[in-house]
Parts: structure tokens; C-alpha cells; sequence
């Protein structure tokens, strides 16, 4: 079965606004671990705006943590930030007084042992690749010529990877066939081994020298997919940038995550697909449901083993702290040290 997901770089658009977000997020939790919060960011041709609704006691300068992200990624352009954050609506707060959801949401878990990471292998090896070509810009000074913005493509068919697209932003004085050559040889290869038949592309429309604010706009929330599962399974909608863990698109898509890994790891099944369904001041799910890849019936066992309610996961995985600025980037799965990727034995 071909496979083929999508893996944005640190410097593209989308990606600089959702690290900036959700570095937002974690300064306001660091300081006031009850804020609550949902911030979006926009960025285009030497401005990002900030724009939402906080409420906390934490008071600083949103600006300089933006600023401060924008620069760490990789650029150094002029740019000019404008923040306008309000409180939220008296609706919303009675909702949330009565320990109901801060929102509608539909939020969807997997895990396979396709993988160690308990993920499906392309989304595996584009979030490895994807963070190989950032290290070598960052860390190496042979590949000082690498600039941050770009994004690859990448498919899988069984166990193999059969195509590789790299689109990556690079200095001016560099020609084409030297990215194609030492992206290849350094990153490529090294990320997915013996690269005979597999179709790979660098750079295949030519140079790319302009990126980032300075040609494309950029909108936090809108790389979910790459966030996630890749695309490869059904996905609500829900951008989780930005959002204060008791929202309940955030909490539900962690627990749902943390639920089908544990049965994965249990052997209840080789897959497990959760999906949960929230409605606007109802503490719990509206719909629950819980398959095996073989198509099994795990509604049962996931209700009465866990806890869907957002205060309650936000209590088992204790998710009140700065979690999420360090994994704005190659995805928010499969990684360690998160606590919705943890197994409890």
C-alpha cells in the first residue's frame, strides 16, 4: 500500500508561526499554569501578527517571545510584530465554570507496531528527514549555505521508501546540482539507507533563494496533518497550536494517542484507532469509539479503563507545564520524554 506524507522544515511559514504560538503557550503556563488560552499567528512580508484570546495572570511581552523564536530559527530579516490578545467571551467562561469542553472537536489516536515509534513508517522516516537537513544547517558549517524554509514529501510502499522530495530554500551563490548532490549524500541517504529505485527530487523546479516571510505568507495551525498522523489516517480539523491543554481538541488528540499506544503496547492489537467527539460545554465525549486494525470493537475496554473528560487528562498526563514550544517541529508523536507517548506498565 503506498504511503505518502508531507514533513515541513523549522523555517517554513506555517511551522515559524506554530513555534511561536506555542512557545507563547508555554511562557504563559510557566507562569500561570491554569492560563487559559488560544492564539493564532499570521505572518507575511516582514510582519506577524498575533491575535486570540488569553486569560491569566501571567503578564509579559508576547513580541519578544516571537521575535525571540523567529531569530533561534534561522532568520535575521527586519520584521515588526503586532499583538493583539483579549480576554475570552462570558460564554466561554460559563462553559468552562461548568467543567464543560471549551469547544466542539472531533479527535482521532492510532498507533501500529509498524514501528519503535509506534507511528506508520513514512511519517517516521519525513519527521527523521526533516530534522537531519535542520541539524546540518544548524550544527554543521559545511552546509552554512542551507537557509531555513522548505519542506519534503515522502512514500513508502510496504517497508520501503520508494520517493523522496525535497524542497529546500539555499544561498544564491550555490547551483542547484550542489544541493541535489550533498543533500542527497549527507541527509538522504543517511536517513533512509540504499537509495537505489527509489525515486528522489531536490530542488526539482531549480533554485529556491527566496523563502520564508520575505516571498510566502504564513498561518499557525495549518500544518495539522504533518503534526499528527501525516494525512494518512481521518483527521477532525482541530490545530492544536496554540491551544491550553484543557482545550479539547488538544487534550482529546494527546489521550486518544496515549489510549491506542497503550493497547498497542499491551498486544490488545497489533493497530488501535481511537476517535472521540466533543461538544461545546459537555465535560464528557459526546461519541467514544475504539477499533483494531482487524476491525475490532474496543469501545468497551477504552471507556472503562480511561478517563475522557479534558480536566481529568489533563490531570492523568499533567499537561499544565511548557510541553509544547519543543515539539512545534517534526511532529508531536513518537518522540520520548512526552507524556501522552509514555506506557504505563
Amino acid at each position: 500500500m503506498l504511503k505518502v506524507v508531507e514533513a515541513p522544515l523549522a523555517g517554513h511559514p506555517d511551522k515559524v508561526c506554530d513555534h511561536i504560538v506555542e512557545s507563547i503557550v508555554d511562557e504563559y503556563l510557566r507562569r500561570d499554569p491554569l492560563s487559559r488560552m488560544d492564539i493564532q499567528a499570521l505572518g507575511s512580508h516582514g510582519m506577524i501578527m498575533l491575535g486570540g484570546i488569553v486569560d491569566s495572570r501571567a503578564d509579559f511581552d508576547a513580541s519578544e517571545i516571537a521575535r525571540a523564536v523567529y531569530e533561534k530559527t534561522g532568520y535575521a530579516d527586519a520584521v515588526e510584530f503586532f499583538v493583539n490578545l483579549e480576554r475570552p467571551s462570558e460564554e466561554e467562561g460559563r462553559a468552562i465554570v461548568r467543567g464543560g469542553a471549551q469547544g466542539t472537536a472531533i479527535v482521532h489516536g492510532y498507533a501500529t507496531r509498524e514501528t519503535r515509534e509506534m507511528l506508520p513508517r513514512a511519517v517516521v522516516f519525513a519527521n527523521l528527514l526533516a530534522r537531519r537537513i535542520d541539524d546540518l544547517r544548524r550544527t554543521d558549517t559545511r552546509f552554512s549555505w542551507l537557509h531555513p524554509d522548505g519542506k519534503l514529501q515522502l512514500a513508502t510502499e510496504g517497508d520501503r521508501v520508494v520517493a523522496v522530495t525535497a524542497i529546500i530554500e539555499h544561498d544564491r551563490s550555490i547551483e542547484v546540482p550542489h544541493v541535489q548532490a550533498h543533500i542527497l549524500e549527507n541527509a538522504i541517504i543517511p536517513v533512509i539507507g540504499n537509495a537505489d529505485h527509489v525515486k528522489i527530487l531536490v530542488n526539482p523546479a531549480g533554485p529556491f533563494t527566496r523563502g520564508g516571510f520575505e516571498a510566502n505568507a504564513g498561518v499557525s495551525g495549518r500544518k495539522v496533518l504533518a503534526d499528527t498522523y501525516g494525512g494518512l489516517l481521518p483527521h477532525g480539523g482541530i490545530a492544536l497550536a496554540g491551544k491550553d491543554p484543557l482545550k479539547p481538541g488538544r487534550a482529546g488528540t494527546l489521550m486518544a494517542r496515549f489510549v491506542a499506544k497503550q493497547l498497542v503496547a499491551e498486544g490488545v492489537a497489533n493497530n488501535v484507532f481511537v476517535t472521540a467527539v466533543y461538544s461545546l460545554g459537555m465535560a464528557e465525549p459526546l461519541l467514544l469509539s475504539a477499533r483494531s486494525g482487524q476491525g475490532e470493537d474496543l469501545t468497551q475496554l477504552v471507556t472503562e479503563r480511561f478517563d475522557f473528560r479534558s480536566e481529568a487528562i489533563v490531570e492523568r498526563l499533567n499537561l499544565r507545564r511548557p510541553l509544547y514550544g519543543a515539539c512545534a517541529t517534526y511532529g508531536i508523536f513518537g518522540r520520548e520524554g512526552l507524556p501522552w507517548e509514555e506506557v504505563e506498565r
